[in-house]
């Protein structure tokens, strides 16, 4: 290596540096100033059972969002995998049907969550008469994930290599149990890593659930109950006005 290259090198590395030292001090930074606020207001009353005026517990919107999070994910994994298996192991790769759903996940991913909310309300809570309730909530999450999880699934079916699936054919093994036993486990990583972006947009979601799952602060007796997450809860405590201090 000539000693402009070295020169270049060092320059780089010292670029590098910088930017992670810069991203690490603003998340440093950020952290800091949450806890120098925050830990003060720490204490049993924060996660009492109940919520109140008095008591502004945290407990029944960490609740609603675990409940969210898995009505959610129990309607839209299977969908989605299952799509994701249809598209990669058993349609033909370049039929206009496989065009098609992917065109349509594709654009179903870019649409803003409020449409979402919307459509959810005028299905979920007017049209099937569910009223604002967490099933309401979690079908209309489900189907913002929806296009998240397939896509991930079908891009993680597809990095699987020809040749498992061959090698399990010539052992005698069938269509299904080659899917199953082989194909999945391998892609595993990649299926996982678009649930948690899934699980991601669910926790962060504001929007859709205000017109779909209410913002009643308490736990529901059933998921026919109205209930508000942690990002709703937040929400609902900003436009009352109460000082974030």
């Amino acid at each position: 290596m000539t000693n402009r290259s070295k020169k270049e090198a060092g320059i780089l590395r010292g670029m590098v540096w910088a930017a992670a030292g810069i991203t690490a001090g603003i998340l440093i930074f950020i952290i800091a100033c949450v806890g120098i606020k925050g830990i003060p207001h720490l204490g049993p009353a924060l996660f009492a059972r109940h919520y109140t005026s008095k008591n502004v517990s945290l407990f029944p919107a960490l609740v609603n969002t675990v409940i969210m999070t898995g009505l959610s994910l129990i309607i839209a994994v299977p969908l989605g995998i299952g799509a994701a298996i249809y598209l990669v192991e058993y349609a033909k790769k370049n039929s206009r049907l496989v065009a098609v759903v992917r065109l349509t996940s594709e654009t179903l991913t870019g649409i803003p969550s409020i449409v979402y909310g919307i459509f959810g309300m005028l299905l979920f809570v007017t049209r099937l008469h569910w009223g604002y309730s967490m099933l309401a909530g979690a079908c209309t999450l489900a189907l913002m994930i929806l296009p998240v999880v397939m896509r991930a699934s079908e891009e993680a079916l597809t990095a699987v290599p020809d040749s498992y699936r061959e090698g399990s054919f010539g052992l005698g093994a069938g269509k299904l149990r080659t899917v199953f036993h082989i194909v999945l486990p391998a892609a595993a990583p990649g299926i996982f890593a678009g649930i948690v972006l899934g699980v991601g947009r669910i926790v962060g979601e504001t929007a859709a659930l205000i017109y779909t799952a209410g913002t009643v602060a308490q736990i529901p007796a059933g998921v026919m109950g109205s209930g508000r997450t942690l990002a709703v809860h937040l929400y609902a405590l900003w436009t009352e006005g109460m000082h974030v201090d």
